[in-house]
């Protein structure tokens, strides 16, 4: 009897944070794993170290992601999970962030994940299998001030997922979501620069100052979580049987995620709007 083919799995965001511990924690466990980033410099330490494939990827040109793909394939001739980890928080009040910052997180966020797991999804359905695990947040799940754009994007891909996931379950094909909470990443730092660029001055200059507050507890908190965390989350949702819809961690985000479901909008508008003063 042949050995069972090492599973293969391309993840998008493999340079740093949770796309890097990710990578690193599939390919302990003997995956194929093609890890995909625009900062190729930084993930020398997947392939030297861990054996994983590197793909220059933007997932914002359409010739970049046709390229990854068709590698993949054309090497392996099959591709059983898409990990759509790419993503960015730009933050800042609704009305001081510039439109085309918008279209941009917008273009990241969402329409390169719909894009990457188009281009994928035919050789999926000719196996009759695959898994298709995007990467959201709580933050499609909540909201906040300061967060109008990012929180559409996220609240767009559990849209997506959902509506993905019921298309693609007769052709074998699951789709599944993972919720990262309070996560210790370069994230925070970028979140916290950007809500002080277009609104830490001005009439939300002190929502934007305790947006800023919040993401730097969030650094220093106990109860935050790592990208291990998350990756042996992602790890978990790749390997199940029957993976769960939903995946929220850390713990603090599994909370968060409840308290959302139980309260009424007026009651989540109170705490949130005592959280920015």
């Amino acid at each position: 009897m042949s050995p069972k083919p090492r599973p293969v799995v391309l993840i998008t965001g493999a340079s740093s944070g949770i796309g890097h511990a990710t990578a690193l924690a599939l390919a302990a466990q003997g995956w194929i794993v093609y890890g995909a980033a625009r900062r190729v410099d930084r993930m020398q330490e997947l392939e030297e170290a861990s054996g994983c494939h590197v793909i220059e990827m933007d997932v914002t040109d359409d010739a970049s992601i046709c390229a990854g793909v068709d590698r993949i394939i054309q090497e392996q001739r099959r591709l059983d999970v898409l990990v759509n980890n790419a993503g960015y928080g730009s933050h800042g009040a609704l009305e001081d962030v510039p439109i085309n910052e918008a279209r941009r997180q917008f273009e990241v966020n969402v329409f390169g994940l719909a894009r990457l797991t188009q281009l994928v999804l035919p050789t999926m359905r000719a196996l009759g299998r695959g898994r298709i695990i995007n990467v959201s947040s709580i933050g499609g799940r909540i909201y906040e001030p300061i967060g109008s754009w990012y929180h559409a994007t996220k609240f767009a891909v559990e849209g997506l997922s959902d509506s993905l996931r019921i298309e693609l379950a007769p052709h074998g094909i699951d789709v599944v979501i993972v919720q990262p909470g309070p996560i210790r990443t370069e994230w925070n730092t970028i979140s916290r620069r950007s809500a002080q660029e277009y609104s830490g001055a001005g009439p939300y200059a002190e929502q934007a100052r305790a947006l800023v507050r919040n993401y730097e507890r969030v650094d220093n908190s106990p109860a935050s979580g790592t990208p291990e965390d998350v990756a042996a989350t992602i790890v978990r949702a790749a390997t199940a049987k029957r993976p769960k819809t939903r995946y929220a961690t850390p713990a603090s985000a599994k909370i968060v995620v409840a308290a959302r479901r139980l309260l009424p909008d007026r009651v989540m508008d109170l705490i949130l709007r005592r959280l920015a003063m």
